[in-house]
């Protein structure tokens, strides 16, 4: 690993957004619409932030259909060690709020029997 590799991942994880997205992911697999409800930000910062963690090697994504699913990479130590090392350390109370909204937003997906996971660019128009 390079010098410049190491950078791209202190840079991204030090922003708040992306942290909060990484403590999310650590319960699992999401997608980009699972995260904005969770956050209240809007698809295009959140791809952003994605974007970034994706770069530095810290998650992976996979398309089913339309959908792109986003978790935390776990082949390759040393950034797993970091990103546990991490978000170890963000109490549960600093994402109560975001772990709230996400619950909320997959059981109303639920009730409306909408896919687990959908590709939206605005939660309130989730109609897939």
């Amino acid at each position: 690993m390079n010098m410049e590799e190491v950078l791209n991942i202190l840079k991204a994880l030090s922003e708040e957004t992306r942290l909060r997205v990484l403590k999310l992911l650590q319960q699992g697999e999401l997608c980009v619409c699972d995260i904005v409800a969770a956050l209240e930000t809007s698809q295009p910062k959140i791809s952003f932030h994605l974007n970034v963690l994706k770069e530095a090697g810290l998650i992976k994504d996979r398309k089913q259909g339309r959908w792109i699913h986003y978790r935390i990479d776990e082949s390759d130590m040393f950034r797993r060690f970091l990103v546990l090392s991490l978000v170890e350390k963000l109490t549960d109370k600093a994402i109560d709020e975001d772990r709230k909204r996400l619950d909320m937003w997959i059981k109303s997906k639920a009730a409306k029997a909408l896919p687990s996971s959908c590709e939206c660019r605005e939660v309130s128009k989730c109609s897939t």
